[in-house]
């Protein structure tokens, strides 16, 4: 007699190497049904942006094809489309790796409660974090809200992340037929995702290519060259991250192994796997504090006076702000739905700091634009970079954009790549085109028109800023 079947609930962990939920099914010997919900119903505000959704389209044609063409395709509330699959394969378990965005984990938890009852043996792992947040705390057991002491206290104690666990040899998938639905993830007419996904390759094997290329190109001298938007030495591995086509478990430990061989590579890769445990720590804020993506964290910023300004923010999300380093972000993140971090903290700051536009702003935008928009992570880095979330910037930390485009973009290159109106411009007066003499202007093919005029005067707008975070104190 046959067995029955049992599923496989792909979310945030669209790989076969160091999959917990996968073994865990692999194991019981039984037909696996893969399975994928588009749950925009219980996601709320919070379903994935137009960018994750070009994303996932191709990392679940990537997943498909690695599964050999097994993969069932389902949208509407997770729990109706688990209970129909249940009936119509009589399968009698399921396996899921963890998600830990609020609705999510309420959503699951339901589901969990519900089809135990009925009978359905129902079992979640950790494939997306090497630890799980309510796991690290603090030594009076409340969870932290410091960075450093989480990361070189909290996380170090304990120990390493469990060794990743190579993909089984063999899957035994099921051949029941059962209906997929198509999910409608591309954007309609006009196509602008094409352009964008020129430059990545979605899928667990896009992953592992782009982290190779890391570890050869990239890793050494990341600590100091990160900052570095002109540079490669960044791993641009976070959408392949959020959508789980990578371990995090299996990135610390080829980073953990190259310094071992190499002690050179120890101030590199200790400061990227900071950045990994950057990851964690905003999973550990978001669940702990479930409101991160809407409250401040620091209370005292409610009562903040932002100013409502529609066509600067418009002048901001277009790259029109008038400020080079700031404009090249823009465009950067509307031409590959990718940013560079660091431009990330000076057009946030620009946002945030010099339009007292409201990071909420910032947020959404990036939620549909990017990538890799994470929940965790946009909502703790736009609150760090208001000054107004945990472990957060100083108020009085005010990027000045023009000397942040001559610290970390001093040849240009990266400016004239995005803003090639202005690639002309010799590097003295590229970052202030205002600045250039007419003459110099001229020369360089700028006419009245060509380039905005900066959106505010730098000066005046840190101080309005000191002024406005100084009264929170009051």
């Amino acid at each position: 007699m046959d067995k029955p079947p049992v599923i496989l609930w792909f979310r945030q962990d669209l790989r076969l190497t160091d999959n917990p939920a996968l073994m865990a099914a692999v194991a019981t010997g039984q037909p696996i049904i893969p399975v994928f919900i588009l749950d925009d119903i219980n996601a709320g505000p919070w379903k994935w942006g137009a960018a994750s959704r070009v994303w996932l389209h191709h990392s679940l044609h990537s997943l498909n094809a690695a599964i050999g063409k097994h993969l069932v395709t389902r949208a509407g509330d997770a729990h109706t489309v688990l209970v129909d699959i249940i009936k119509q394969s009589g399968a009698t378990a399921i396996y899921w790796n963890r998600c830990y965005e609020p609705w999510q984990i309420a959503r699951d938890k339901i589901i969990k409660d519900a089809l135990t009852k009925a009978g359905i043996d129902c079992q979640s792992f950790n494939a997306n974090l090497l630890h799980e947040p309510w796991t690290v705390t603090k030594d009076d057991g409340t969870p932290y809200r410091v960075f450093t002491p989480f990361y070189r206290k909290g996380c170090a104690a304990k120990g390493p992340p469990l060794a990743p666990v190579a993909a089984p040899k063999s899957i035994n998938w099921s051949q029941m037929e059962l209906k997929s639905e198509t999910l409608s993830l591309l954007p309609a007419q006009p196509r602008w995702d094409i352009g964008m996904m020129a430059h990545w390759t979605p899928g667990e094997a896009g992953a592992r290519t782009q982290f190779n290329t890391f570890m050869d190109a990239g890793l050494h001298g990341y600590k100091d060259d990160r900052n570095r938007p002109d540079r490669p030495n960044v791993s641009r591995l976070s959408p392949h991250l959020h959508w789980g086509e990578i371990s995090p478990r299996a990135i610390w430990h080829a980073v953990q192994a190259q310094m071992a061989s190499d002690p050179v590579l120890e101030r590199d890769g200790d400061h990227f796997l900071s950045e990994l445990g950057w990851r964690e720590f905003s999973h550990h804020l978001l669940f702990h504090n479930p409101d991160l993506p809407t409250t401040p964290l620091q209370k005292s910023f409610e009562k903040f006076p932002w100013v409502d300004d529609a066509v600067s923010l418009g002048r901001w999300q277009r790259g029109e702000t008038g400020f080079p380093i700031v404009d090249a972000g823009m465009r950067e993140l509307w031409a590959t739905g990718y940013m560079h971090n660091r431009v990330r903290m000076i057009v946030g700051s620009f946002l945030v700091k010099n339009l007292l536009t409201h990071w909420r702003h910032g947020e959404n935008w990036f939620w549909d634009t990017l990538l890799d928009a994470d929940l965790a992570n946009n909502a703790a880095s736009w609150q760090w970079i208001a000054g107004c979330g945990a472990d957060a910037a100083p108020y009085f930390r005010i990027f000045n954009p023009v000397l942040q485009g001559e610290k970390f973009d001093p040849d240009g290159v990266y400016v004239r790549k995005y803003v090639p109106e202005i690639a002309r411009l010799p590097n003295k007066y590229l970052h202030q085109p205002w600045a250039a003499p007419a003459s110099v202007r001229a020369d360089a093919g700028i006419n009245p028109g060509t380039y905005p005029d900066p959106v505010l005067d730098h000066g005046a707008a840190r101080d309005r800023a000191l002024a406005a975070f100084a009264r929170l104190k009051d």
